[in-house]
């Protein structure tokens, strides 16, 4: 617990932290929400993690005894401090410990190789890193390679059939660790808002991952506009079912932090746990990619289960048909569908749902969720252009790329400079993602340019086949990519899980879709099964792509 009372908790940090700045001015850093909600909330529940619960006070004095331990360890401004770690207190202390002192978070996908990650740890330079034990057989192959100086377990090592993982580095738990370090506040160690706050890596589906720097300026910003397209209050209780690894939890590790919520940790994404935990303890928000929708709409733990109360739900990470759209908000839930990279810090648009579309039937409201949107509150800045960089037509038919700019695009890739041009050619970051603009000025994802079939010199967007085979009353989950073909040079071809108990047949799947797309989109061969996916839930379609392709010449596009 601080032991600090409130207004003299308030005055040195009004003191230390802001001496230097004009009167006019503060520094923006997310920081800075973590330190209004232990004023504000202190003895308020911040962090529920199993049978952990911490008030903002306790949440503060945790944070700031890492950040001090961390300090004294050796770390220091600019310097680079890992985490691979499951949602956890631990992990959520780390985003305002590590930055506290000017280091920058380097938060791993735990789910990536121990070649991936340790190519990560060097390339991003990390003194230091923050680890579940779990993953100690992922971490000690890059060791030898890597400037880590000290790891730090979420709890004890456990010995394994072969004995401990040699290391070869100083080692601690985390609560040991921070036990040396002072709860008391003390000033931020950064002098511009434009200094990094993290590193997160891409997925490197094409190449090796590039490392994505946000900025304590831009992590404030795009915190405060989750926080209000969420709809997110002091009275609100998020579920961790989004990884914190993931884009810092798409902002939402500072942005509940800032509504003065309460953060409930779920370590893995469980259907059971998820229920439970929004009974338990009164959850009001989660996030989530569309098969974290489709499982939660398959696995209720009744077939006319409603959420006991609203629940509003943010999806993102690919475009969500709308027959799951429908379902999920059928159980009580209300959906907003955002759209974005890691470049962007999570979610940069929001299909802005209007009042006037209420009296629509139930497919029409589903079909313009579906639409990726406009830009977030502070980051409207968004386009559909051409290879010239001229705006397409807002006809909702012609397609280009979207691009963006503004306060919610990286400050560039670390240590690489000639991806961070080519991303940023002609003043604007380029997604990749071809989309059209339609005449209300919403956009609409059709594909990622390297996912668009080319069938007979004909552009099928496999998101407009996906959304076609959904609909069929059997399909759980589908993905769509095109394979080789003699005759059109390639087809589409859907990969598709059945519902639990339910049948069809690839003749079954192939016949629906003719009925409600055109002949050649619809997909020539279906293939039933698990669809290979990311951690966070994206189905990873260069895999089925790379099964179809080996050994064949691969198109371009």
């Amino acid at each position: 617990m601080l032991e600090l009372d409130r207004p003299t908790f308030q005055k040195l940090w009004a003191r230390e932290q802001w001496d230097q700045m004009p009167v006019n001015r503060s520094l923006l850093s997310p920081l800075m929400f973590l330190e209004r909600s232990i004023h504000v909330y202190g003895d308020k529940d911040a962090v529920v993690d199993g049978e952990r619960r911490y008030s903002y006070e306790e949440l503060g004095a945790r944070a700031y005894r890492l950040a001090s331990a961390l300090r004294a360890a050796g770390i220091g401004k600019g310097d680079r401090v890992a985490l691979l770690a499951y949602n956890s207190d631990e992990a959520l202390e780390a985003h305002f410990g590590v930055p506290q002192i000017g280091a920058v978070l380097v938060a791993i996908n735990i789910r990536l190789s121990a070649d991936e990650i340790g190519y990560i740890v060097a390339h991003c330079g990390a003194k230091a890193v923050i680890a579940h034990p779990d993953f100690a057989q992922l971490i000690a192959p890059g060791l030898p390679a890597s400037n880590i100086e000290r790891v730090i377990w979420t709890s004890e090592p456990k010995q394994t059939q072969n004995g401990a993982v040699e290391l070869a580095r100083p080692s601690t738990t985390y609560d040991s660790f921070i036990a040396t370090g002072s709860p008391e506040p003390f000033a931020l160690g950064i002098d511009d808002e434009e200094d990094p706050i993290s590193i997160n890596y891409t997925s490197g589906t094409t190449g090796r991952p590039k490392g994505v720097m946000y900025t304590h300026r831009g992590a404030y910003l795009n915190a405060l506009g989750e926080v209000y397209h969420a709809g997110m209050t002091g009275d609100s209780v998020y579920l961790w079912t989004l990884p914190m690894f993931h884009c810092n939890g798409w902002c939402y590790t500072w942005g509940v932090t800032a509504a003065g919520a309460r953060h409930v940790a779920l370590p893995r994404v469980e259907p059971k746990a998820i229920f439970d935990l929004i009974e338990r303890e009164g959850v009001t928000h989660l996030c989530g990619a569309p098969t974290v929708l489709v499982m939660i709409a398959n696995e209720a733990p009744s077939k006319d289960y409603r959420f006991p109360r609203p629940l509003r739900i943010v999806t993102a990470g690919a475009p969500p048909p709308p027959t799951v759209i429908a379902r999920i908000e059928a159980m009580g839930a209300i959906l907003t569908h955002a759209y974005g990279l890691t470049e962007t810090y999570g979610p940069h648009t929001v299909s802005e749902w209007q009042i006037k579309w209420n009296g629509k039937d139930a497919e029409e409201r589903a079909r313009l969720k579906a639409r990726q949107g406009v830009g977030y509150i502070h980051a409207p800045e968004l386009r559909v252009v051409d290879e010239h960089m001229s705006d397409v037509p807002a006809d909702g038919a012609t397609m280009g790329e979207v691009v963006m700019r503004g306060n919610n695009v990286m400050k560039g890739y670390f240590n690489d400079p000639t991806a961070t041009d080519k991303a940023f050619r002609g003043g604007w970051f380029h997604s990749g993602d071809l989309g059209v603009m339609h005449p209300d000025g919403y956009i609409e994802l059709r594909d990622r340019a390297k996912d668009i079939i080319i069938s007979g010199g004909e552009n099928i967007s496999t998101i407009e086949v996906e959304r076609a085979v959904y609909a069929h009353p059997a399909v759980l989950e589908a993905a769509v990519v095109g394979v080789p073909d003699e005759k059109w040079g390639e087809v589409p071809k859907a990969f598709v899980t059945l519902k639990p108990g339910a049948s069809a047949t690839a003749e079954d799947i192939i016949a629906f879709c003719r009925e409600k797309i055109a002949h050649f989109k619809a997909p020539k061969a279906v293939e039933f099964g698990p669809l290979p996916k990311t951690s966070t839930g994206k189905v990873q379609k260069f895999k089925l792509r790379e099964k179809e392709w080996a050994g064949k010449e691969k198109r371009i596009n």
